[in-house]
């Protein structure tokens, strides 16, 4: 804080100010030592007037404004509450509000008195200045937080994948989003990043496509692996019916006929179907005569007759 004020004090805005009020009441005191009682009463009688006029006219706008000031918190508050906007995220908001207005209620009040408000003004945009450079990266994410809550990408208890960490949302702070990770680690991920990057919402959606690719070896019965496939996609009851599952061949491959299988099932059952289906393939396809096949390679050896 001493730098700042020490900047503030040597800001040529405020020195031109200090000066400029010093020589409007030295220039004041001159005159009123060389005016007669008269005129000096004269003249206390018709400042004592307007300045009691300007106190009233700027009592009652401070007064107006104060009751303007609550009607608009109560009106964010229940806009907000309405659109179920997160609870620390409204009061931040509504402070914010009345805040600047009350600000511009004193600068308005001020100038309704004859006070010059540049100075204030001044004072205000240097420290608002200088508080925005010391916490910049700060404010960066501060922003990043607001822009979260209100657009809602994500909440709290979706899988997410952002800036290259995937986990369970597992609190929303202005500054901070937490991860709970699959291992039970917590990762505190920047806000400002997170909004302005790519996020992958795995629980936005109720349904999610699970995607395989088994392999059967060349030679077998392309029909009765596919139909295998299809019987134990049937008789899954966490696998939806519509649409149905898609099972296709996909590519000959060097070592393997590939086949693709795809299926919708609940979000939350995604894993669990996934590494089912794949303990039952692997049983399953041993039982009907059908080869899982791995990486070969076939080697021929010719032999030289001329030696």
């Amino acid at each position: 804080m001493i730098p700042f004020f020490t900047q503030l004090m040597t800001d040529p805005i405020v020195i031109e100010k200090a000066d400029s009020v010093k020589s409007s009441f030295s220039q004041w005191m001159e005159n009123l030592s060389s005016m007669s009682a008269q005129d000096l009463f004269k003249t206390v009688a018709n400042g004592a007037v307007s300045i009691a006029l300007k106190i009233v006219i700027a009592l009652v706008i401070f007064w107006v404004g104060r009751w303007l000031i609550r009607r608009v918190r109560k009106m964010m508050d229940r806009i907000m509450t309405r659109r179920n906007v997160d609870v620390s995220l409204r009061a931040f908001l509504i402070s914010l509000v009345t805040i600047t207005m009350m600000l511009f209620l004193i600068i308005i009040t001020i100038g309704i008195l004859g006070i010059d408000t540049t100075s204030f003004i001044a004072l205000f945009a240097s420290a608002g200045l200088a508080i925005g450079m010391a916490l910049s990266g700060t404010l960066q994410n501060f922003a990043g937080g607001v822009m979260i809550l209100l657009f809602r990408p994500f909440r709290v208890g979706d899988f997410i994948e952002a800036q290259g960490q995937s986990g369970t949302v597992k609190e929303i702070q202005l500054i901070h989003t937490l991860l709970n990770t699959a291992d039970n680690k917590t990762i505190l991920l920047p806000n400002g990043p997170v909004s302005t990057g790519i996020i992958n919402n795995y629980s936005r959606e109720s349904r999610r496509r699970v995607d395989w690719t088994f392999g059967i070896a060349y030679g077998d019965n392309y029909d009765v692996a596919r139909g295998v496939l299809l019987e134990l996609l049937e008789a899954d009851e966490r696998v939806a019916k519509d649409p149905a599952p898609f099972v296709a061949l996909t590519a000959l491959a060097d070592s393997s006929v590939n086949i693709v299988v795809r299926a919708w099932v609940e979000s939350g059952e995604y894993w669990n179907v996934y590494f089912d289906l794949n303990e039952r393939v692997y049983k399953t396809f041993t039982e009907r005569g059908l080869n899982i096949p791995f990486p070969q390679m076939d080697v021929h050896l010719h032999k030289d007759e001329t030696k």
